[in-house]
């Protein structure tokens, strides 16, 4: 039996997350949900610090609450959007979110992720935030 909150959201958001969690798992064929979160994480974080803050911040609330707290850890909107024009660099940001001798590399991390993330949101409102990426990071969507 689960844990429950007693707070619907809360117990609702915990529910979410763990589907979400679970597709990037799945998708990326992850041994663990810590293993899909450090993958979730490290692209979210290289996604949000790529786009310019208003876009962030519109990209962040379409997220569940508790992916949204962990795509906003560690913001600092002062120092965004990165210059990364290439996805070589792109990948490399992702790949120092990730933690050392993670199974996947940061190509089919990005990858996987952006198909969760196609999976999971609007694509309408996933297709303007892409505009706002260099064609060859935009060109890593499945």
């Amino acid at each position: 039996m689960s844990a429950t909150t007693a707070v619907t959201v809360l117990d609702h958001t915990v529910q979410e997350t763990n589907a979400w969690l679970k597709a990037v798992e799945a998708q990326l064929q992850l041994e663990n949900r810590q293993q899909a979160y450090s993958a979730l994480r490290a692209v979210l974080h290289a996604l949000r610090d790529r786009l310019p803050p208003e876009v962030a911040v519109k990209f962040g609330a379409q997220l569940p609450m508790l992916v949204r707290g962990l795509y906003y850890d560690g913001w600092h909107p002062s120092g965004t959007p990165t210059k990364e024009r290439h996805v070589e660099e792109f990948a490399a940001h992702v790949f120092a979110e990730l933690p050392q001798q993670f199974p996947a590399n940061p190509m089919t991390v990005i990858r996987g992720v952006f198909e969760v993330l196609w999976e999971k949101l609007d694509p309408g409102e996933l297709s303007k935030l892409m505009e706002h990426l260099p064609a060859s990071i935009r060109s890593l969507k499945a």
